[in-house]
C-alpha cells in the first residue's frame, strides 16, 4: 500500500492542516507535516483558536502584557500572531507553487457573519495586520458574507470561503468571486496575485440526513459525497463559461473547491471517507490530524474519485429526495447552527482571555 497523502497530492489534491495552535508552531509538529505529510497550508477557524489558546499555557504571558487592551484586541493580537508565523513557516511552498498553496486562513469574528461592512473593515485589518501574501481571509458564505467576498477580492485580498453547505449557495459564492475581480481590473488592481477557495462542509451533511434516514437505509452516509461531487460539476461547468474565461486571460486565478469537515464522526464509516471519495485535480482537503494519520496509513487510492461518479451522485441526490429529505432545508439548516457554533466557541474564547487577562 502506498502513502496515499503523497499519492492524492500527485493527482492535483492539496493536503491542508485544519489545525494551528502556538504548540504546534513551537514544537515542531507543524514543520514535520509540512516535510513528512504533503501538507501544503493550513486552515484555522474560531473553535480550532478556541481550543489552542484555551488549553495552553504558552498564550498566558501574552495575554497578561496585553491586560489593559480590549479581549478582542488581545485574541487578534494572539491569533495573528500564530497565524504569521505559519505563514513563515509555508513561504518556501508558497513561491514554488507559484502562490497556490503555502496558504494560511484566519477567519473574522464570526459575530460579523451577518454583517457585510463589519467583515469587510475586520477583512482588511487582518490583511494588514499579518501582513503576508500567502495568507487567506475567511469569510462565511452567508447572504451578507457574498457582497463582502466581492470586496475583499476587489481590494486585493485572498479569500477563503467558508461554511458552504448547498451547491446553490457554492454558485453565487463563485458569482461573487468574479465579481471580485472584475471590480478590482475596473479599478485597476491587479488579479494575478489574488486567490481564493471555497470551503464546503462535508461531514455534517451525512450527520444530519443520516438522523432523518431508517437505521437500514442504504442512503446512510451518502448525501454529503454525493453533494461535493454536484459542487464540483458547478466548479467545472464556471470554469468553462465565457465570463470565467475572459477572467483567466487577464490572470485571474480559479477558485478551488476546498473539502471542510472531513474527520468522520459516524464510527461505522470508513474514516478515510471523505479524503479518498472526493479525489479530482485542483481541489483542496483541510484534515484534523487524526484524519491525516488515518488516511496516509489505511488510504487505498483509487485516483480520481469525483469526475466519474457525477452521474451515480444525481441519481443518489434524487433517492434521497423521493425519501423525503428536503436537502434545502438541511443545508440552511447546517449554516444558521454552523454559524451559531462558531459564535460559541469565539464566547468562550473571550472568557477564558479574560479571566486570564483579569488574574483569575
Amino acid at each position: 500500500m502506498g502513502n496515499a497523502l503523497a499519492q492524492i497530492s500527485q493527482s492535483g489534491v492539496a493536503v491542508w492542516l485544519d489545525d494551528l495552535s502556538r504548540d504546534r508552531l513551537k514544537n515542531g509538529s507543524l514543520t514535520k507535516l509540512i516535510q513528512t505529510y504533503n501538507v501544503v497550508g493550513v486552515t484555522t477557524n474560531p473553535s480550532i483558536f478556541a481550543a489552542a489558546i484555551g488549553n495552553s499555557d504558552l498564550y498566558q504571558s501574552d495575554i497578561k502584557q496585553n491586560k489593559d487592551k480590549s479581549t478582542e484586541d488581545i485574541i487578534t493580537k494572539l491569533t495573528t500572531d500564530d497565524v504569521r508565523n505559519a505563514c513563515d513557516l509555508f513561504t518556501q511552498i508558497f513561491k514554488s507553487s507559484g502562490g497556490v498553496d503555502g496558504r494560511v486562513s484566519i477567519e473574522v469574528d464570526p459575530r460579523f457573519a451577518r454583517d457585510t461592512q463589519a467583515t469587510v473593515t475586520q477583512g482588511k485589518q487582518l490583511w494588514q495586520i499579518i501582513d503576508r501574501p500567502n495568507l487567506l481571509i475567511k469569510v462565511p458564505a452567508t447572504v451578507e458574507g457574498l457582497p463582502a467576498i466581492t470586496e475583499l477580492i476587489s481590494s486585493g485580498i485572498s479569500v477563503n470561503v467558508t461554511l458552504i453547505f448547498s451547491v446553490s449557495r457554492y454558485k453565487e459564492v463563485l458569482a461573487a468571486f468574479a465579481a471580485g475581480l472584475e471590480k478590482g481590473l475596473a479599478n485597476g488592481v491587479s488579479i494575478k496575485g489574488i486567490y481564493s477557495v471555497a470551503s464546503f462542509f462535508i461531514s455534517r451533511i451525512d450527520s444530519e440526513v443520516d438522523k432523518q434516514l431508517p437505521i437500514d437505509s442504504q442512503l446512510r452516509g451518502m448525501t454529503a459525497i454525493a453533494n461535493a461531487v454536484m459542487a464540483y460539476e458547478a466548479y467545472s461547468a464556471f470554469e468553462k463559461t465565457t465570463r470565467w474565461q475572459s477572467l483567466a486571460d487577464k490572470g485571474g486565478n480559479l477558485q478551488r473547491p476546498l473539502w471542510a469537515s472531513t474527520g468522520v464522526k459516524d464510527p461505522t464509516y470508513d474514516p478515510t471517507r471523505y479524503v479518498m471519495l472526493l479525489v479530482a485535480k485542483n481541489t483542496v482537503n483541510t484534515m484534523p490530524e487524526a484524519t491525516l494519520n488515518i488516511v496516509r496509513d489505511s488510504g487505498v487510492f483509487a485516483g480520481d474519485t469525483i469526475t466519474p461518479n457525477i452521474k451515480s451522485a444525481k441519481s443518489t441526490l434524487a433517492k434521497l429526495a423521493m425519501a423525503g429529505i428536503d436537502l434545502d432545508k438541511v443545508t440552511n439548516h447546517l449554516e444558521v447552527d454552523g454559524v451559531a457554533k462558531f459564535e460559541a466557541a469565539w464566547l468562550d474564547l473571550m472568557s477564558s482571555v479574560k479571566a486570564v487577562a483579569n488574574g483569575s
